[in-house]
């Protein structure tokens, strides 16, 4: 049996103000300033604002598969919210909340204790004494623009700081800001396309021009 393709995969720790593209103005940081790795590409995007795993891969099908919100492929993240998160509000994040752009999917949410291995962000958050914080983790299986700052806040918990944590199996475990490491995977499967059952003369592509009529 002919051995399966291996597409390269790329998991990155990006940090806070740092651009999730390869080229920029030279204003700020880019994934060109992290990861001197040509042909490769990143699989979905991530905040300028965010933190957290980024998959850059040389593959198109497995790029595909990985941001393509049609897979619905569980995307982990560690939200550090103002307020505290009580149970009707993590209800409402499990069953979906309607946004602007319509209802979310149900999602798994759960308040989890402060992360007490994570890095200290720079700049630091915003912060106010009389207003107390806390932690949430959120999984996803969509990926719509500012989804989880947006869903947090219609529950009344704004987010302060983001954290991706995890993709399908992949996580940022055991790298710091700015560290990446690099995987191999098999590359997807091309899609199957069946054939016409009455051959490619009936395909509109392959139909001979015909003189027009006079």
């Amino acid at each position: 049996m002919a051995q399966r393709a291996m597409a390269r995969l790329i998991l990155l720790n990006k940090p806070y103000d740092v651009m999730c593209q390869f080229s920029g103005d030279g204003s700020r940081a880019t994934l060109a300033d992290l990861v001197p790795v040509a042909g490769v590409y990143p699989a979905g995007r991530l905040d300028r604002d965010s933190e957290g795993l980024v998959l850059l891969t040389d593959d198109g099908r497995l790029q595909a598969r990985i941001a393509d919100p049609a897979h619905r492929m569980a995307k982990t993240y560690l939200a550090q919210v103002e307020g505290v998160p009580d149970e009707p509000a993590l209800a409402a994040l499990r069953a979906g909340v309607t946004l602007n752009d319509g209802p979310t999917r149900p999602a798994a949410a759960q308040a989890i204790a402060a992360p007490d291995w994570l890095w200290p962000r720079v700049p630091p958050i915003r912060e106010r004494k009389s207003v107390p914080d806390a932690w949430i983790e959120l999984t996803l299986r969509e990926g719509r623009n500012r989804q989880v700052r947006r869903m947090t806040a219609a529950v009344g918990l704004p987010t302060l700081r983001l954290i991706r944590w995890a993709v399908g199996d992949w996580s940022i475990e055991g790298l710091a800001p700015g560290e990446w490491r690099e995987v191999e995977v098999p590359m997807p499967a091309a899609p199957y396309r069946k054939p016409h059952p009455k051959g490619p003369r009936h395909d509109r592509s392959a139909t001979p021009h015909r003189r027009p009529r006079a």
